[in-house]
């Protein structure tokens, strides 16, 4: 018997995920949806543009009640926690209810090159005695995983995902770049405009970061007014294109309504890690660039030798 062809396999393939009642989707490495099938762009009232991101996909069907159910009442928060989780693993799975009524189980298949692949199955009819268990669970997991103020990973979190790309580098040579990040003259919109303010300035810088890097880069907030970038499977032209569309974006930013004319600046330390470095050591030399950028004038940033 003949094997079909590669196009043959192509073309079965994609008729039976349009003709599925699995919502499927699929996005680039940038998070645009490149494809969706009619039972995922019915479930979340969309198509596939080649221009839509999955976190203004998922900002519209909130503002429209579609798609997922969001019980927070912080919806920008729990959209910066969920970006902050997203294809950071090469797989993840979990449940989410619906506004059409339905449960489902959710899995994110991303490759190595930054695509994901999207599928859902509908689990309504599964027990249910242990759900409100299993969502008390995740949300506990979400919570020690993302930082309260902002929604982005945590100090803990980020850490773990430096470690995942320290292991890489390591195994496989995979390159790697850490930027820490700095709020400059900070205690200063605390002291000028009140805590408020600040905690304003905190929200749109963490905002611009993760907007401004990629879904598989891990950004948080390690405390107070500051931030840490790691960036995988970069070289240091790359990092400095990702840092620069932070810097571009920042540079625009005013975040205080009641002061519209109230910008901000901060800075920067980069380090590209070595083979056999520590994490400890890598952490110390992107500190140490990040001081000199202080030393030198702020606003800017400074690369570690």
């Amino acid at each position: 018997m003949e094997l079909p062809s590669s196009d043959d396999l192509a073309r079965h393939l994609m008729a039976l995920h349009e003709d599925s009642p699995a919502p499927t989707a699929l996005f680039d490495q940038d998070d645009v949806l490149r494809y969706a099938n009619p039972a995922f762009c019915q479930a979340f009232d969309t198509r596939p543009d080649g221009r839509t991101r999955w976190i203004d996909l998922m900002r519209a069907n909130l503002a429209k009640g579609r798609g997922n159910v969001v019980s927070s009442l912080d919806q920008e928060t729990w959209l910066a926690a969920a970006a902050s989780r997203r294809g950071k693993q090469a797989f993840r799975a979990f449940e989410a209810d619906l506004h059409d009524g339905r449960w489902i189980w959710m899995s994110e298949t991303t490759h190595a090159n930054g695509w994901m692949l999207c599928s859902a199955c509908d689990i309504s009819a599964l027990k249910v005695d242990d759900r409100a268990l299993r969502q008390e669970r995740d949300k506990a997991l979400r919570a020690a995983q993302s930082d309260p103020l902002t929604g982005i990973s945590n100090r803990r979190h980020v850490l773990q995902q430096l470690e995942q790309h320290v292991t890489a580098l390591n195994d496989n040579a995979t390159p790697l770049a850490l930027a820490v990040l700095d709020l400059d003259h900070f205690k200063s919109i605390n002291d000028s405009l009140g805590h408020d303010a600040g905690d304003a300035v905190i929200r749109d810088f963490s905002r611009l970061l993760q907007q401004s890097s990629r879904r598989g880069d891990g950004c948080g907030r390690i405390g107070g007014e500051e931030f840490m970038l790691v960036m995988g499977d970069v070289d240091e032209t790359q990092a400095l294109a990702i840092l620069d569309r932070l810097h571009a974006a920042v540079s625009q930013s005013r975040p205080l309504t009641a002061q519209p004319e109230q910008g901000y600046t901060y800075s920067v330390g980069l380090a590209l890690a070595r083979p056999g470095e520590s994490i400890t050591q890598l952490c110390k030399r992107a500190d140490l660039a990040l001081y000199q950028a202080k030393a030198e004038g702020r606003d800017r940033c400074c690369l570690s030798p």
